[in-house]
Parts: structure tokens; sequence; C-alpha cells
């Protein structure tokens, strides 16, 4: 096969052989996807998200299935800062896997102490902060639904790490352009985008919610035009690089993400049906490329605006 250029540069240090990672809470630490294939083949491996303590999670029925995607009301279940540094970097770096840990706090102080400890461990790439999270401290409301606490947190932990950071932004706000440029103005170094949109759903025998936690996060192939309008749209706003995500399970679907102008991409809930779904959509993208003659580089931003 011919020679041709994976690789992409989202900037401070995060250089990637190319550009398919897999999404925070859809491939846990990696284990059990190394039974099936070389995780060290992926761009990066974005682990479980951790917090400082360990969480337990919401209560079940956490998963559901519904058309062209899944509800999951996982509830941000985690082993801990300490076990995940202890038990599961380990692993990691035995297999020369490229990690970029999740990282989700319920205040900016457990942000902080999460992303100054990972900052020490050896084998992390970058940190992809989950400004989803509910800030207990103001109501619950979460870090990443306006400019200002988004802003906020990433300006705090700017000063903890000299990281790459990467800022994982919610769907669910109002504004994700304004999100965007208020967290590339803080000090972030990427975005990924969008995490999942919330929705819910009702078992009509027992007339209550089918998940334990009521609403959940709605992730899959029906979420994929919507989050790729917002990469479109958050292109337009900021300079730094952005990932996309949201319902990608083929290469042309990470290429037209590419197109739209994001240097990367993360594949998540398709990975639950085909555990070799990241390398299948690496090939395909060498596929493409060879056939147009470009590196991954010369894909990203080349939409095409005009009709057709």
């Amino acid at each position: 096969m011919e020679d041709i250029d994976l690789t992409v540069d989202l900037g401070r240090g995060l250089r990637l052989a190319n550009p398919v990672m897999s999404a925070s809470g859809t491939f846990g630490y990696g284990e059990e996807a190394s039974r099936y294939f070389d995780i060290s083949r992926l761009g990066a491996v974005v682990v479980k998200g951790i917090s400082a303590e360990p969480r337990a999670g919401n209560p079940p029925p956490r998963l559901v299935e519904t058309p062209s995607g899944m509800l999951n009301s996982i509830g941000l279940q985690n082993v801990g800062l300490e076990r995940f540094i202890s038990e599961k970097m380990p692993f990691l770096r035995s297999v020369g896997a490229r990690v970029i840990v999740n990282v989700l706090g319920g205040s900016v102080e457990e942000y902080a102490l999460v992303c100054e400890r990972l900052s020490c461990v050896e084998g992390i790439a970058a940190l992809e902060i989950n400004i989803s999270c509910p800030n207990v401290r103001e109501g619950g409301e979460a870090f990443g639904m306006k400019p200002g606490p988004a802003a906020e947190l990433v300006r705090v932990l700017r000063t903890t790490t000299d990281m790459h950071m990467m800022v994982k932004l919610s769907p669910n706000c109002g504004d994700i352009a304004g999100v965007a440029r208020a967290v590339e103005e803080a000090g972030a170094d990427s975005l990924s985008l969008i995490n999942a949109i919330t929705g819910m759903e009702i078992n009509l025998k027992t007339r209550k919610p089918v998940l334990g936690n009521t609403v959940g996060g709605l992730s899959g192939p029906a979420i994929r035009p919507v989050a790729l309008r917002m990469v479109h749209q958050v292109r337009q706003a900021v300079r730094i690089p952005l990932v996309g995500i949201g319902g990608i399970s083929e290469g042309r679907h990470a290429l037209q993400f590419m197109m739209a102008g994001a240097c990367a991409v993360q594949v998540g809930t398709a990975f639950f049906s085909d555990p070799l779904v990241h390398i299948r959509i690496i090939d395909q993208i060498r596929q493409f490329l060879v056939q147009s003659g470009e590196s991954a580089r010369d894909v990203v931003g080349s939409l095409d605006a005009g009709y057709g």
C-alpha cells in the first residue's frame, strides 16, 4: 500500500499517527478492546472519565437502545484517580498506547486536583476536560452550559498543568460557538465535540422512565448530522484544532467531520456493535487518501460551502 501521511497535529505536543481515537466512556481503559486489536494503532486512546474519588454511577437500568442510537445513564462511574494511576496506566504504557485522560469533577477544585496529579504521570499525552459535569456549588448546572463558568474553569485548570488541554463541549448549551470562543480565550489547546444530547425514553406498560436516572445521553447515528453541523459552526468561531464526535461508524463519516473542520475524530457507540470499527475507519480513510492523493491534513477544512 502506498505511503500515505495520516498524521495530525493538535498543537502543544499532541501529534497523532492517525486521526482516529476512541471516545471517552465507550472504551473503558482499553483492556477489553486490546483482546480484539492492538490499541496502539489508534491515534489515541481516550479513557473513561476520571474523578478524584471513585464513583459508583447511576442506578440501573443505565442503557436503552433507541432508533439509530442509544441512551446511556452510566453516571460517570469510574475507579477514581489513584486506582487509575496505579492499576490502569501500567497496562496502557505497556502496550504503547497514546493516552488522553478525560477529566471530570463536581467543583473547580476537584478538576484542578485531578489535572495537577495526572500531569505528573508518565505516558499521558493530553487531558480532555469534560465540562458537561454539574457544578454542585452553583445549583448543579453543568460548567459547559454558559461561556462564563466554562471559561473560568479552563482558566483555573490552565494554571495547574502545561499538558495539552482538550475541552469537550456540550451540545445542550444554547450557544456552543460562544462557549467555544470563551474556553479558547481561557487557554484551551483544542476542542472535542459533541458530547451526548440529553434525552429520555418511557415504558408504556409501567408509565415510568426506562432509565433509572430518568434521563440519559443520546449517542449514535441519530446525532451525527447535529454533531457535524456543530463542528462546522464552531470551526467558524475559533482557531484552535477541533476533534469531531457523534455517530461516526464509517470512514466516510470521519472524512465528513474532517472536511467540516475537525483535525481528528473520536468513535464511540459504534464500538459496541463492531469492536474493530476504529481499525476499519483508519483503513477506509487511508483508501480515500490513496485515491485523492492527499494527506489527512489536506482534508481538514476542505468543505466547499456551495450546494451539492
